[in-house]
């Protein structure tokens, strides 16, 4: 690794979920400036900026993507410190704060000068990428979630009124298929309890998903297994995909390199490691349109890396910046959610969910272990994917953990180990050497 530019195109430092609410610049650790001098050696840096920068402008939103997460603006002046220039925004904590919130991000992140994508006043705006020129060209990102909680997605504009404020969405409809008996069991508990599906509704998703019949039961949507085995369906929503794969091919057309980022918590229905299925079609279609590199996070934990094409996608980078237990400020909706009263603090709320740190994500070494994924490109060929471990101390304690810091070679190598593992789907292999993983590449 050099801070030469010679002989190449581009270098990209790569990472997953920001949730950050406090301040960057006070830690002296050596582990810790190493790693932000590998972040502003790049030539484009990029995180995911999980959750808003403000004052608590606005009004916190009824339902959360979990943690209402909010930091103070000074912080868009430390990540520009630690070298970041490209944010996504699209994921489910994009209007913890509502409409003011999400606005008000956007503005402090203008007025710093950053990169960032996702969203926007009304679709459009929400899906268009923004732009990063560099000394090695002209970067595009376009940022999209298919996790996020109900009217999180931008609305369209139209001629007599606007659209509303949000998030690029990437939909996509689940359903469970079960055996014959099942299905007319559900049927007639749902004819008794006076539950069945509207008839446009109903012919809406069997011409869609092209099944024979459907119920809509409890939240979830059944139909009769063609097999009489019980499984899961998921499908892309069809609109959003094509909108997305268009916005790439128009962002390759303005942009020297394009970087498509997804906001996904949804899994493998039989493997929780991987993503779900339309995630890796979806990905594989964003790199034929025009994608030089699919970034995914949103399930806090690492999955593999798949080279496609010549093309990186992350199917998820995990946590970076993990500091959703240190907020200031919480509304009452999260304090209902564990029965606390309104006269209880923050700290009882994370007390609660986690019991003490005995459950949730405190309680699992794998939210707090990462990569800084840096991806070099020469003459336009994928030339090199180098995997920095990184650990965000998770026994540090409450007010220490979820800021990242280079791991010790010990915890390191047990990182790419596990990351190697998780790569077998996708035929990837990971060398460790000289303190961190190399990605072979035919």
């Amino acid at each position: 690794m050099g801070s030469d530019r010679e002989g190449r195109d581009i270098r990209f430092a790569l990472t997953g979920d920001s949730l950050i609410t406090r301040r960057l610049r006070p830690y002296e650790e050596t582990a810790y400036h190493q790693l932000w001098s590998l972040i502003r050696q790049a030539d484009a840096s990029f995180t995911n900026l999980e959750g808003l920068l403000t004052r608590y402008e606005g009004y916190p939103a009824p339902v959360s993507g979990g943690t209402y997460v909010v930091g103070d603006p000074v912080i868009a002046d430390d990540l520009r410190w630690a070298g970041f220039q490209v944010l996504s925004r699209a994921n489910n904590h994009s209007l913890d704060w509502g409409i003011g919130g999400l606005l008000t991000t956007s503005d402090h992140l203008d007025a710093h000068g950053f990169c960032h994508a996702g969203v926007g006043k009304n679709r459009a705006f929400a899906r268009s990428p923004g732009y990063l020129d560099t000394g090695a060209g002209r970067v595009a990102l376009i940022s999209a979630a298919s996790s996020f909680p109900p009217g999180g997605e931008a609305g369209k504009q139209r001629d007599d009124l606007p659209g509303r404020p949000g998030l690029n969405p990437l939909r996509y409809q689940t359903w469970h298929e079960v055996d014959e008996g099942r299905f007319r069991m559900l049927g007639e508990l749902a004819q008794e309890l006076g539950l069945l599906e509207q008839e446009k509704e109903r012919r809406q998703f069997l011409d869609a998903h092209s099944v024979q019949e459907v119920i809509r039961f409890a939240g979830a949507v059944f139909c009769p297994s063609p097999d009489g085995e019980c499984r899961v369906r998921m499908k892309v929503n069809e609109e959003d995909q094509a909108a997305n794969l268009a916005a790439i091919e128009g962002a390759a057309r303005q942009a020297d390199w394009v970087l498509f980022s997804l906001h996904s918590h949804e899994s493998h229905p039989i493997d929780r490691s991987a993503p779900a299925p339309f995630i890796e079609s979806f990905a594989r279609r964003a790199i034929e349109a025009g994608a030089d590199i699919v970034v995914l996070h949103g399930p806090h934990v690492l999955r593999g890396i798949e080279v496609y094409r010549g093309r990186p996608i992350f199917y998820s980078l995990g946590n970076f910046i993990f500091q959703n237990e240190t907020v200031q400020w919480l509304p009452q909706e999260i304090y209902d959610q564990y029965d606390l009263p309104i006269t209880a603090r923050p700290d009882e709320v994370f007390d609660q969910r986690t019991q003490n740190d005995t459950r949730g994500f405190p309680a699992r070494a794998a939210y707090w272990q990462t990569v800084l994924a840096e991806v070099t490109f020469q003459e336009k060929q994928l030339q090199e994917i180098d995997l920095y471990p990184v650990t965000l101390g998770p026994n540090r304690g409450r007010t220490r953990r979820g800021r990242p810091m280079l791991a010790d070679p010990e915890e390191g190598s047990a990182i790419i180990a596990d990351l190697q593992r998780l790569c077998q789907r996708y035929g990837t292999v990971i060398k460790w050497s000289d303190g961190r993983g190399q990605v072979k590449l035919c």
